[in-house]
């Protein structure tokens, strides 16, 4: 049974651990790939909410900005528009199933001999004073670019080059297409776009030629036959 002195913190920290778990495991189980992604960005609002109550602000809110609001709907408009056969790629779950589960329990298993050590249910850590007089972000901020500036900066050339590449991977210049050069646009004269023609309105038809003596006996031949019929 739940504590009756419980405060709102801790309730709401209960309800949205319940939520996030719940909407994990619709992630692996909803049979529509949309849906899962539905349920996959509930789960990170739910993880947002979770370390807002243990005052981590920086990371709650860059949950919330990176994931949910560029690459959970990027993902999701992706999803929408490939319309997967889900049919086909549930074919063999429960084939699979067994060693997916074993495989899931000894992971699941290692990772709670890893960090279960680490928990003391018992006490709660206290935050720095620092942190708590400046702010969880402010401290973040002064420490990434006093003591991790160069690290920092490296990270962000790393990323600058791998947009770089990604472009010139995906950049293809196909050789129908058409594209304006504003350059030439601008520097058109009208001497060079426009040519006056001066022309009469009226042009006489050219004379028939002649007929030819070799169509002489043709043109005889034929009018006898009229003659006769």
């Amino acid at each position: 049974m739940l504590d009756k002195n419980m405060d709102i913190p801790t309730a709401l920290f209960y309800i949205f651990s319940v939520v996030l778990l719940g909407a994990s495991f619709r992630v692996i189980t909803a049979r529509s790939p949309v849906h899962a992604a539905l349920f996959l960005v509930l789960a990170f609002f739910s993880a947002s909410c979770v370390w807002m109550l243990l005052h981590a602000e920086f990371l709650a809110i860059s949950l919330v900005l990176v994931y949910v609001g560029a690459v959970m709907v990027l993902f999701l408009f992706v999803v929408m528009m490939l319309d997967i056969n889900v049919d086909a790629l549930r074919q063999g779950f429960w084939t699979h199933f067994p060693v997916a589960a074993l495989v899931g329990v000894i992971i699941a298993l290692e990772m709670a001999a890893v960090l279960i050590p680490g928990f003391d249910v018992r006490s709660a850590p206290v935050p720095d004073a620092a942190a708590l007089q400046m702010g969880n972000t402010k401290l973040l901020g002064i420490q990434i670019y006093t003591h991790y500036l160069y690290p920092l900066q490296i990270a962000a050339v790393l990323l600058l080059v791998a947009i770089v590449a990604a472009i010139a991977l995906t950049l293809r210049q196909r050789k129908d297409s058409k594209a304006m050069d504003p350059s030439l646009q601008i520097r058109a004269k009208k001497a060079d776009r426009v040519r006056i023609v001066k022309m009469k309105a009226e042009v006489e038809a050219p004379p028939a030629p002649p007929a030819s003596l070799d169509s002489a006996p043709l043109v005889a031949g034929e009018a006898k036959k009229e003659a006769k019929s």
